[in-house]
């Protein structure tokens, strides 16, 4: 999983509410299991009008946002089904960073487990940083996690709270595959231990 640490980027706003994992990526592209080429589907009925063509009043197809990392939306972001696309089509897209009031709990903890950073902040907060995004490519907003502060293009700074161990976990790029492997030592003592002692099992 790629470490994060630092992130300066253009923020797109998504001012909506109750965005569910189906609308963040259809349930028609759920047939792969593999975390890449989901970014293309990305918000797709929202991304596209019926025909196929692009949906010009969508925030990603404006040119100033089309390459934004981070992404400033509404509460209960990532509601609905539980289905880990949803953070792979974020991911494959280019978004390291999800900024909202709150999300929905299987959406966060998935998020952590694919190296992006979803910070929950009060509606105020928000709303001053939706502000910044409609800016587009003159909004650059940087994302410190080693400090736990967001600054804004004016200088502002919004500090975060996260959890200490999945702070770490980012930080050093350690999903719940990677936190196992560190143990790769104690796990090859305990089980050449327990063939001897255990010969049965």
């Amino acid at each position: 999983m790629e470490k994060f640490t630092t992130l300066r980027a253009t923020a797109a706003p998504l001012p909506m509410r109750n965005v569910d994992t189906d609308m963040i990526i259809p349930k028609q592209f759920l047939k792969t299991i593999k975390r890449t080429g989901l970014g293309a589907s990305l918000f797709y009925e929202l991304r596209f009008n019926e025909d196929g063509t692009p949906n010009k009043d969508f925030v990603l197809n404006n040119p100033a946002h089309k390459d934004a990392e981070i992404l400033v939306t509404g509460e209960n972001f990532g509601c609905g089904s539980s289905r880990e696309h949803a953070p792979w089509a974020l991911l494959d897209y280019g978004f390291r960073c999800v900024i909202a009031p709150d999300f929905a709990d299987i959406f966060y903890n998935n998020c952590f487990q694919n190296g992006i950073l979803p910070i929950k902040l009060p509606q105020e907060e928000v709303d001053k940083l939706m502000d910044d995004a409609e800016r587009g490519a003159n909004a650059v907003i940087t994302v410190d996690l080693e400090t736990q502060e967001i600054r804004g293009p004016d200088g502002g700074v919004i500090k975060f709270e996260i959890d200490p161990f999945r702070k770490h976990c980012l930080i050093n790029g350690l999903d719940n595959i990677g936190l196992t492997l560190k143990k790769t030592d104690a796990i090859s003592s305990y089980e050449e231990k327990a063939g001897t002692t255990r010969p049965w099992a």
